[in-house]
Protein backbone atom coordinates (compact mmCIF):
# COMPACT_ATOMS: atom_id res chain seq x y z
CA UNK A 1 0.00 0.00 0.00
CA UNK A 2 0.91 3.20 -0.63
CA UNK A 3 1.09 5.51 2.28
CA UNK A 4 1.91 8.89 2.42
CA UNK A 5 2.89 10.63 5.53
CA UNK A 6 2.61 14.34 6.38
CA UNK A 7 3.97 16.68 8.82
CA UNK A 8 1.79 18.92 10.46
CA UNK A 9 0.63 21.59 13.37
CA UNK A 10 -2.56 22.09 12.64
CA UNK A 11 -2.86 25.04 14.22
CA UNK A 12 -6.28 25.12 13.40
CA UNK A 13 -6.70 22.11 10.50
CA UNK A 14 -8.60 24.45 7.77
CA UNK A 15 -9.25 23.99 4.01
CA UNK A 16 -5.79 24.68 3.50
CA UNK A 17 -5.01 21.20 4.90
CA UNK A 18 -7.44 19.28 3.41
CA UNK A 19 -6.78 20.52 0.19
CA UNK A 20 -2.85 19.61 0.88
CA UNK A 21 -4.41 16.61 1.64
CA UNK A 22 -6.58 15.76 -1.58
CA UNK A 23 -3.58 17.00 -3.53
CA UNK A 24 -1.67 14.73 -2.55
CA UNK A 25 -4.15 11.79 -3.13
CA UNK A 26 -4.40 13.02 -6.53
CA UNK A 27 -0.95 12.79 -7.13
CA UNK A 28 0.07 9.25 -5.73
CA UNK A 29 -3.08 7.72 -6.41
CA UNK A 30 -5.59 6.26 -3.51
CA UNK A 31 -3.28 6.29 -0.53
CA UNK A 32 -3.11 6.34 2.95
CA UNK A 33 -2.31 8.99 4.72
CA UNK A 34 0.03 9.27 8.15
CA UNK A 35 0.10 12.54 9.47
CA UNK A 36 2.70 13.29 12.25
CA UNK A 37 1.42 16.23 14.37
CA UNK A 38 2.87 18.45 16.95
CA UNK A 39 1.36 18.23 20.18
CA UNK A 40 0.16 20.91 22.24
CA UNK A 41 2.98 23.20 22.17
CA UNK A 42 3.92 24.78 18.52
CA UNK A 43 7.26 25.46 16.69
CA UNK A 44 6.34 29.17 16.65
CA UNK A 45 7.01 28.69 20.57
CA UNK A 46 3.33 28.52 21.37
CA UNK A 47 0.49 26.65 22.70
CA UNK A 48 -1.46 25.30 19.86
CA UNK A 49 -5.25 27.14 19.75
CA UNK A 50 -6.56 23.93 20.02
CA UNK A 51 -5.41 20.64 22.38
CA UNK A 52 -3.90 17.76 20.67
CA UNK A 53 -6.75 14.95 20.26
CA UNK A 54 -9.58 18.12 19.16
CA UNK A 55 -6.79 18.22 16.39
CA UNK A 56 -6.34 15.05 15.49
CA UNK A 57 -9.70 14.38 15.34
CA UNK A 58 -10.24 17.47 13.37
CA UNK A 59 -7.36 15.83 11.11
CA UNK A 60 -8.82 13.21 10.58
CA UNK A 61 -12.00 14.10 9.25
CA UNK A 62 -10.48 16.24 6.92
CA UNK A 63 -8.73 13.81 5.01
CA UNK A 64 -6.17 12.10 7.32
CA UNK A 65 -5.99 7.89 8.12
CA UNK A 66 -3.89 8.05 11.33
CA UNK A 67 -1.90 11.36 13.80
CA UNK A 68 1.02 10.38 15.40
CA UNK A 69 2.26 12.86 18.01
CA UNK A 70 5.21 14.83 17.45
CA UNK A 71 6.53 15.47 20.95
CA UNK A 72 7.26 18.45 21.92
CA UNK A 73 11.15 18.43 22.13
CA UNK A 74 11.01 18.61 18.61
CA UNK A 75 7.57 20.17 17.85
CA UNK A 76 9.43 23.54 19.57
CA UNK A 77 12.62 23.05 17.61
CA UNK A 78 14.15 25.03 14.64
CA UNK A 79 13.00 23.81 11.54
CA UNK A 80 16.16 21.47 11.09
CA UNK A 81 15.52 19.58 14.66
CA UNK A 82 11.48 20.05 13.84
CA UNK A 83 12.24 18.05 10.78
CA UNK A 84 14.40 15.51 12.02
CA UNK A 85 11.70 14.72 14.67
CA UNK A 86 9.18 14.26 12.58
CA UNK A 87 10.86 12.29 9.38
CA UNK A 88 12.76 9.81 11.88
CA UNK A 89 9.27 9.04 13.18
CA UNK A 90 7.54 8.32 9.51
CA UNK A 91 10.54 6.43 8.82
CA UNK A 92 9.88 4.28 12.22
CA UNK A 93 6.59 3.36 11.21
CA UNK A 94 7.95 0.79 8.55
CA UNK A 95 4.82 1.33 6.74
CA UNK A 96 5.38 5.45 4.83
CA UNK A 97 6.58 5.33 1.24
CA UNK A 98 6.06 8.67 0.85
CA UNK A 99 6.50 12.47 2.40
CA UNK A 100 4.00 15.20 1.60
CA UNK A 101 4.69 18.50 1.91
CA UNK A 102 3.41 21.87 0.75
CA UNK A 103 5.95 24.78 -0.45
CA UNK A 104 5.67 27.44 -2.24
CA UNK A 105 7.67 26.46 -5.46
CA UNK A 106 5.87 23.44 -5.92
CA UNK A 107 9.29 21.51 -7.39
CA UNK A 108 10.47 19.04 -5.46
CA UNK A 109 13.31 18.55 -7.94
CA UNK A 110 14.62 22.35 -6.83
CA UNK A 111 14.28 21.55 -3.09
CA UNK A 112 16.18 18.17 -3.52
CA UNK A 113 19.19 19.92 -5.18
CA UNK A 114 19.29 22.95 -2.21
CA UNK A 115 19.47 20.05 0.73
CA UNK A 116 22.30 18.66 -1.29
CA UNK A 117 23.79 21.81 -1.22
CA UNK A 118 23.35 22.08 2.29
CA UNK A 119 25.37 19.12 3.08
CA UNK A 120 28.04 19.97 1.14
CA UNK A 121 31.17 21.08 3.04
CA UNK A 122 31.69 23.88 0.73
CA UNK A 123 28.48 25.03 2.10
CA UNK A 124 29.33 24.98 5.45
CA UNK A 125 32.84 27.15 5.30
CA UNK A 126 30.65 29.84 3.80
CA UNK A 127 27.96 29.69 6.19
CA UNK A 128 30.50 30.19 8.47
CA UNK A 129 32.30 32.89 7.12
CA UNK A 130 28.53 34.96 7.25
CA UNK A 131 27.69 34.25 10.44
CA UNK A 132 31.20 35.60 11.86
CA UNK A 133 29.78 38.84 10.27
CA UNK A 134 27.21 38.59 12.88
CA UNK A 135 24.29 38.33 10.51
CA UNK A 136 21.11 36.56 11.44
CA UNK A 137 20.80 32.84 10.61
CA UNK A 138 18.34 32.80 7.93
CA UNK A 139 20.35 35.52 5.75
CA UNK A 140 23.49 33.27 6.70
CA UNK A 141 21.93 30.59 5.06
CA UNK A 142 20.76 32.02 2.05
CA UNK A 143 23.92 33.73 1.43
CA UNK A 144 25.85 30.76 1.60
CA UNK A 145 23.53 28.62 -0.82
CA UNK A 146 23.61 31.59 -3.60
CA UNK A 147 27.53 32.00 -3.78
CA UNK A 148 27.21 27.84 -4.43
CA UNK A 149 23.81 27.36 -6.75
CA UNK A 150 23.02 31.01 -7.67
CA UNK A 151 20.58 33.51 -6.09
CA UNK A 152 17.47 32.47 -7.43
CA UNK A 153 17.87 29.11 -6.37
CA UNK A 154 18.75 30.20 -2.79
CA UNK A 155 15.79 32.41 -3.17
CA UNK A 156 13.64 29.90 -2.79
CA UNK A 157 14.86 29.65 1.12
CA UNK A 158 13.17 32.82 2.17
CA UNK A 159 9.92 30.93 1.66
CA UNK A 160 9.20 28.73 5.42
CA UNK A 161 7.73 26.08 3.60
CA UNK A 162 10.39 25.78 1.17
CA UNK A 163 12.51 26.11 3.63
CA UNK A 164 11.16 23.17 6.01
CA UNK A 165 10.96 21.38 3.12
CA UNK A 166 14.78 21.65 2.54
CA UNK A 167 15.16 20.37 5.61
CA UNK A 168 12.28 17.71 5.66
CA UNK A 169 14.66 15.82 2.48
CA UNK A 170 17.72 16.66 4.46
CA UNK A 171 16.88 14.48 7.38
CA UNK A 172 15.69 11.83 5.04
CA UNK A 173 19.15 11.49 3.57
CA UNK A 174 20.99 12.04 6.76
CA UNK A 175 18.43 8.60 7.83
CA UNK A 176 19.15 6.75 4.63
CA UNK A 177 15.40 6.27 4.21
CA UNK A 178 13.59 5.19 0.85
CA UNK A 179 11.20 7.91 1.77
CA UNK A 180 10.36 9.61 -1.37
CA UNK A 181 9.69 13.46 -0.96
CA UNK A 182 6.85 14.84 -2.86
CA UNK A 183 5.56 18.76 -2.60
CA UNK A 184 2.58 20.17 -3.31
CA UNK A 185 1.91 23.90 -4.45
CA UNK A 186 0.42 26.28 -1.47
CA UNK A 187 -2.56 27.88 -2.37
CA UNK A 188 -4.26 30.89 -0.76
CA UNK A 189 -2.47 33.05 1.61
CA UNK A 190 0.66 32.73 2.54
CA UNK A 191 2.39 31.97 5.91
CA UNK A 192 0.47 34.32 8.71
CA UNK A 193 -0.62 35.79 5.31
CA UNK A 194 -4.39 37.03 6.96
CA UNK A 195 -7.38 36.41 5.00
CA UNK A 196 -8.13 35.12 1.65
CA UNK A 197 -11.25 33.72 -0.35
CA UNK A 198 -11.05 30.21 -0.21
CA UNK A 199 -7.37 29.13 1.81
CA UNK A 200 -6.98 31.80 4.91
CA UNK A 201 -3.81 31.23 6.36
CA UNK A 202 -3.61 29.09 10.12
CA UNK A 203 -3.19 32.78 11.25
CA UNK A 204 -6.51 34.01 10.24
CA UNK A 205 -8.34 30.92 11.65
CA UNK A 206 -6.52 31.20 15.04
CA UNK A 207 -7.34 35.40 15.41
CA UNK A 208 -10.76 33.96 14.75
CA UNK A 209 -11.19 31.59 17.24
CA UNK A 210 -9.40 33.27 19.94
CA UNK A 211 -11.81 36.33 19.30
CA UNK A 212 -14.53 34.47 19.85
CA UNK A 213 -16.01 34.78 15.44
CA UNK A 214 -14.97 30.80 15.51
CA UNK A 215 -16.66 28.54 18.27
CA UNK A 216 -13.96 26.28 20.06
CA UNK A 217 -14.09 24.47 22.92
CA UNK A 218 -11.93 26.26 25.41
CA UNK A 219 -8.92 27.53 23.50
CA UNK A 220 -5.44 27.97 24.41
CA UNK A 221 -2.69 30.52 24.42
CA UNK A 222 -0.03 31.80 26.37
CA UNK A 223 -1.36 34.86 26.86
CA UNK A 224 -3.61 33.11 29.65
CA UNK A 225 -0.86 31.73 31.43
CA UNK A 226 1.28 34.74 31.42
CA UNK A 227 1.93 35.28 35.09
CA UNK A 228 2.68 31.40 35.60
CA UNK A 229 4.98 31.56 33.06
CA UNK A 230 6.93 34.81 33.74
CA UNK A 231 7.10 33.11 37.12
CA UNK A 232 8.93 30.54 36.05
CA UNK A 233 11.46 32.54 34.46
CA UNK A 234 12.18 34.83 36.87
CA UNK A 235 13.56 31.41 38.93
CA UNK A 236 15.86 30.66 36.28
CA UNK A 237 19.52 31.74 36.54
CA UNK A 238 22.00 32.38 33.74
CA UNK A 239 23.07 28.88 34.11
CA UNK A 240 19.41 27.72 33.34
CA UNK A 241 19.28 29.46 30.08
CA UNK A 242 22.44 28.02 29.05
CA UNK A 243 21.21 25.00 29.33
CA UNK A 244 18.32 25.74 26.78
CA UNK A 245 18.59 24.64 23.03
CA UNK A 246 19.72 27.09 20.49
CA UNK A 247 20.96 29.51 23.12
CA UNK A 248 24.72 30.10 22.25
CA UNK A 249 26.27 33.12 20.49
CA UNK A 250 24.77 35.28 23.44
CA UNK A 251 21.33 34.55 23.49
CA UNK A 252 21.27 32.78 26.65
CA UNK A 253 22.92 36.18 28.67
CA UNK A 254 20.55 37.87 26.73
CA UNK A 255 17.29 36.42 27.91
CA UNK A 256 18.30 36.25 31.11
CA UNK A 257 18.78 39.77 31.56
CA UNK A 258 15.61 40.78 29.42
CA UNK A 259 13.35 38.19 32.29
CA UNK A 260 14.97 40.62 35.29
CA UNK A 261 13.61 43.44 33.38
CA UNK A 262 10.15 42.37 31.28
CA UNK A 263 6.79 42.36 32.93
CA UNK A 264 4.78 40.63 29.71
CA UNK A 265 5.94 38.15 27.44
CA UNK A 266 5.77 40.81 24.74
CA UNK A 267 8.18 42.76 26.79
CA UNK A 268 10.47 39.99 27.06
CA UNK A 269 10.73 39.45 23.58
CA UNK A 270 11.19 42.65 22.34
CA UNK A 271 14.16 43.17 25.06
CA UNK A 272 15.70 40.24 24.16
CA UNK A 273 15.23 40.43 20.25
CA UNK A 274 18.07 41.62 17.61
CA UNK A 275 18.68 41.80 14.24
CA UNK A 276 21.23 38.34 15.03
CA UNK A 277 17.99 36.27 16.62
CA UNK A 278 15.05 35.30 15.30
CA UNK A 279 11.89 36.40 17.19
CA UNK A 280 10.46 32.56 17.07
CA UNK A 281 14.16 31.55 18.12
CA UNK A 282 13.72 33.53 21.64
CA UNK A 283 10.06 32.59 21.52
CA UNK A 284 10.93 28.92 21.80
CA UNK A 285 13.52 29.62 24.12
CA UNK A 286 11.82 31.37 26.89
CA UNK A 287 8.90 28.39 25.85
CA UNK A 288 11.25 25.64 27.10
CA UNK A 289 12.51 27.49 30.33
CA UNK A 290 9.23 27.66 31.03
CA UNK A 291 8.11 24.28 30.35
CA UNK A 292 11.22 23.42 32.42
CA UNK A 293 12.94 21.49 29.64
CA UNK A 294 17.16 21.24 29.25
CA UNK A 295 18.76 20.18 26.12
CA UNK A 296 19.45 16.90 27.26
CA UNK A 297 15.66 15.95 27.56
CA UNK A 298 15.27 15.51 24.20
CA UNK A 299 16.72 12.34 23.16
CA UNK A 300 19.19 11.59 20.26
CA UNK A 301 16.05 9.51 18.47
CA UNK A 302 11.94 9.50 19.15
CA UNK A 303 11.79 6.61 21.83
CA UNK A 304 8.19 5.36 20.59
CA UNK A 305 4.89 6.25 18.22
CA UNK A 306 2.45 7.81 20.23
CA UNK A 307 -1.27 7.27 18.24
CA UNK A 308 -3.18 10.28 18.61
CA UNK A 309 -6.19 9.14 16.41
CA UNK A 310 -7.01 7.21 13.45
CA UNK A 311 -9.91 5.76 11.56
CA UNK A 312 -10.42 2.40 9.55
CA UNK A 313 -7.87 2.83 7.71
CA UNK A 314 -5.54 4.20 9.83
CA UNK A 315 -6.27 1.21 12.25
CA UNK A 316 -5.32 -0.82 9.46
CA UNK A 317 -2.04 0.48 9.16
CA UNK A 318 -1.17 -0.11 12.42
CA UNK A 319 -1.83 -3.62 12.59
CA UNK A 320 0.71 -3.60 9.69
CA UNK A 321 2.96 -1.69 11.68
CA UNK A 322 3.00 -4.39 14.92
CA UNK A 323 5.56 -6.27 12.58
CA UNK A 324 7.19 -3.30 10.79
CA UNK A 325 8.07 -0.46 12.89
CA UNK A 326 10.95 0.01 14.69
CA UNK A 327 9.79 1.93 17.48
CA UNK A 328 7.01 0.86 20.49
CA UNK A 329 3.95 1.64 19.15
CA UNK A 330 1.62 3.12 22.25
CA UNK A 331 -2.12 3.08 21.27
CA UNK A 332 -3.31 3.72 25.04
CA UNK A 333 -1.91 6.12 27.72
CA UNK A 334 -1.09 3.13 30.29
CA UNK A 335 1.38 1.74 27.56
CA UNK A 336 3.57 4.73 28.37
CA UNK A 337 3.70 4.56 32.16
CA UNK A 338 7.78 4.99 33.25
CA UNK A 339 8.66 6.28 29.77
CA UNK A 340 10.48 9.28 30.82
CA UNK A 341 10.11 11.27 27.90
CA UNK A 342 6.23 10.78 27.69
CA UNK A 343 6.49 11.77 31.78
CA UNK A 344 8.12 14.86 30.48
CA UNK A 345 5.12 15.17 27.86
CA UNK A 346 2.56 14.96 30.87
CA UNK A 347 4.07 18.16 32.54
CA UNK A 348 3.87 20.01 29.32
CA UNK A 349 0.23 18.68 29.04
CA UNK A 350 -0.49 19.79 32.55
CA UNK A 351 1.09 23.03 32.33
CA UNK A 352 -0.87 23.55 28.95
CA UNK A 353 -4.28 23.35 30.90
CA UNK A 354 -3.00 26.36 32.79
CA UNK A 355 -2.78 28.06 29.19
CA UNK A 356 -6.45 27.16 28.47
CA UNK A 357 -9.41 29.92 28.94
CA UNK A 358 -10.47 28.09 30.98
CA UNK A 359 -7.92 26.32 33.16
CA UNK A 360 -8.06 22.73 33.38
CA UNK A 361 -7.24 20.12 35.55
CA UNK A 362 -3.72 17.91 35.54
CA UNK A 363 -3.31 14.12 34.27
CA UNK A 364 -5.13 14.60 30.55
CA UNK A 365 -1.74 12.79 29.71
CA UNK A 366 -2.96 9.55 31.27
CA UNK A 367 -6.76 9.15 30.95
CA UNK A 368 -7.26 10.61 27.27
CA UNK A 369 -7.48 8.28 24.45
CA UNK A 370 -6.81 8.28 20.92
CA UNK A 371 -9.74 9.45 18.75
CA UNK A 372 -10.93 6.53 16.87
CA UNK A 373 -13.28 7.18 13.85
Amino acid sequence: MTVAGVVAEYNPFHPGHALHLRETRRALGECAVAAVMSGNFVQRGECAVLDKWTRARAALEGGADLVLELPTVWAVSSAEGFARGAAEILAATGVVTHLSFGSECGDAGALERLAACLDEEAYRVRLRGFLDRGLPFAVCRQSAAAELLGGEAAGLLAHPNNNLGVEYIRALNALGSEIRPITVLRAGAGHDGGDHPQYPSASFWREKICSGELPAENPAGLAYGERGMLARLRAMDEGDFAALPDCGEGLSHRLYRAVRRGRTLEELYALAKTKRYAHSRIRRALLWGALGLKIEDRPAHPPYLRVLGANETGRALLREMRDRAALPVLTKPAHGRGEPLLELESRCTDFYQLCRREPGECGGEWTTSPVML
